[in-house]
């Protein structure tokens, strides 16, 4: 949905249950000029969907989330000021893929969440 467009993954890993994604936000897309014209900013739902996205590239495989245990946003995503950020998601595989993602860059970070996908 927003995967090279709203966002580019620059470099991306996967080990031991650990993905590691540095993501570029692209400050000219049209999500922005309604979430705020002026001052952008990502919505919180996008940053949750970039997650699932990244998930889905790294896994191979189409995800839906089936529950949200907690969803912290504790930085707003500018991006004429936040032009990359670093998603890192620790999973566990079993009846469904239980995921702990942040969104960081050098001097903060965005948001954490824990979620489950099926």
């Amino acid at each position: 949905m927003f995967l090279n467009n709203l966002f580019s993954i620059q470099a991306i890993t996967q080990d031991n249950g650990l993905i590691t994604a540095e993501i570029s936000l692209n400050a000219e897309h049209e999500i922005y000029n309604g979430h705020f014209p002026g001052v952008p900013v990502t919505p919180g739902v996008v940053q949750l969907e970039i997650v699932k996205e990244i998930l889905q590239v790294s896994l191979k495989r189409k995800l839906r989330m089936k529950a949200m245990r907690t969803c912290k946003f504790l930085q707003i995503i500018n991006p004429q000021e936040t032009t990359s950020l670093t998603i890192s998601i620790k999973f566990t595989e079993g009846e469904q893929l239980e995921v702990v993602a942040s969104g960081q860059n050098t001097e903060h970070t965005f948001f954490k969440a824990q979620l489950a996908y099926i």
